[in-house]
């Protein structure tokens, strides 16, 4: 067909040109005509795409967002997978959603270095079509993903490029506004934003509705089997709303408790009321959401530290403990932290703290303990802090101890064959302290 016979009577030939080059958006009116004089319909006119094919793209997306969030993120990487090679040449937009789907799972599952990749080629391609997907998300999950590779310059300037884009757009409530909250939480880039979110936020209902959800997932599985896409597509839809406030609460506990537990490295500048607030409510929702769990445990230990830096001490106490109860068997971080906190309360009343910190570092030098970058960074601040104890204990043999296992556990000193850039030092010095003389940055000075 001629570009001639295609504009008929109504249009002229040049006009349908000029669509045909990008240089001019029919209108509605202009697409019906068009679509009818080509035997196809608007959808396919418009995106490639028939609906009936749209809906089960879109199913598709929606059946492996449900295997991510409450099945298996391997399974859920395969499911995307599939998904952006069958709508790829249907739908450019739902295929970069798989893609970035994937790119999810394949974090999920630990895979780090191939969820930056896939995140960074995600990148790529919105700068080229950012009609596609959106930036915020990719620069959001970018920064996570990089700070627990331990390239925190890198991190910090996707965190703060983050940032700029949430305070252009006001926003401080939602999903992404609390993903982006725990990772600036994570790296300490903006504790302020944290805060402002964190209020913003109405305490989510921390209620499991993981029956609930299963239950639809079967229903939705089922009408897949018969063929029957558009209420398979509904009930996948609603099963994954029915997860969304358990999911918001997750994620407000993780920049809660990070909020909370930075407050505590500063406490004469920090607002203690807040974090004792913000810690509270973390451990709350962990109580109903995952009772008896170790990230119970570690809601217990950080409403336990903050409680102690405010006075309370034997609050402080008996959260401690009760942390410790649900860690009986428990090696590596968690557990090490509270015995961390009653070092210090044990200090803070002129008893012995040694039996604590000795018992802390027994839990920490587990070799399964450090499975991974981020692991060895949160042991590598916990090893200084028991280096400090050691420090008002009196006990300066020990101390160095402590500070050179704080080192080799991010990469310095005997089990790191070279220094890892910047990561050391935010775990030996504190932020905004000059490196003292003798932490000498040189490959040649850093044994002594």
């Amino acid at each position: 067909m001629s570009q001639a016979q295609l504009a008929g009577p109504d249009l002229s030939d040049s006009y349908v040109s000029l669509i045909e080059s990008g240089k001019r958006t029919p209108t509605p009116v202009v697409t019906r005509l068009l679509a009818e004089r080509l035997g196809c319909g608007m959808e396919f006119l418009l995106h490639g795409i028939e609906p009936h094919q749209r809906v089960d793209t879109g199913l598709a997306l929606r059946q492996a967002e449900l295997e991510l969030c409450h099945g298996d993120p391997v399974v859920a990487a395969g499911l995307f997978a599939d998904t952006a090679e069958a709508a790829s040449d249907d739908s450019a937009t739902l295929a970069a959603q798989a893609r970035y789907g994937r790119a999810r799972a394949l974090e999920a599952q630990g895979d780090t270095a191939g969820a930056v990749e896939a995140y960074e080629r995600l990148r790529q391609e919105v700068a080229a079509h950012p009609e596609r997907l959106a930036d915020l998300p990719l620069a959001v999950a970018l920064c996570r993903c990089y700070h627990r590779a331990g390239d925190t310059l890198r991190a910090r300037d996707l965190g703060r490029e983050a940032l700029a884009q949430a305070d252009r757009l006001g926003l401080d409530q939602g999903e992404l506004a609390l993903d982006l909250a725990a990772v600036l939480a994570e790296t300490e880039i903006d504790l302020a934003y944290v805060e402002r979110v964190l209020s913003a936020t109405s305490l989510p209902d921390a209620v499991d509705r993981e029956p609930e959800v299963l239950s639809l997932w079967r229903a939705a599985t089922a009408a897949v089997e018969e063929e029957d896409s558009a209420l398979a597509a509904r009930l996948t839809a609603d099963a994954i709303a029915a997860g969304r406030p358990a999911r918001m609460a997750v994620r407000y506990v993780r920049s809660a408790m990070r909020w909370a537990w930075a407050a505590t490295v500063r406490p004469e500048d920090a607002d203690l009321d807040r974090a004792v607030e913000f810690a509270a409510s973390a451990a709350g929702i962990l109580s109903r959401l995952s009772p008896g769990t170790i990230e119970h445990a570690r809601g217990l230990v950080v409403l336990s530290r903050v409680r102690l830096r405010s006075g309370d001490e034997d609050a402080a106490t008996d959260l401690a403990e009760q942390a410790l109860g649900l860690l009986t068997g428990v090696r590596g971080t968690v557990p090490a932290m509270a015995h961390v906190v009653l070092a210090e309360l044990a200090l803070a009343r002129s008893k012995d703290g040694g039996p604590a910190l000795a018992r802390a570092q027994e839990l920490l030098a587990d070799p399964v303990a450090s499975v991974a970058s981020f692991v060895d960074r949160e042991s590598a601040r916990l090893w200084r802090e028991i280096g400090d104890l050691w420090g008002r204990a009196g006990a300066p043999e020990e101390q160095m101890n402590a500070y050179r296992r704080a080192l080799e556990t991010v990469g310095v000193g005997p089990r790191g064959e070279t220094p890892p850039g910047p990561a050391w030092r935010e775990v030996v010095i504190p932020a905004g302290s000059a490196v003292p003389a003798h932490l000498g940055v040189s490959h040649e000075s850093r044994a002594g």
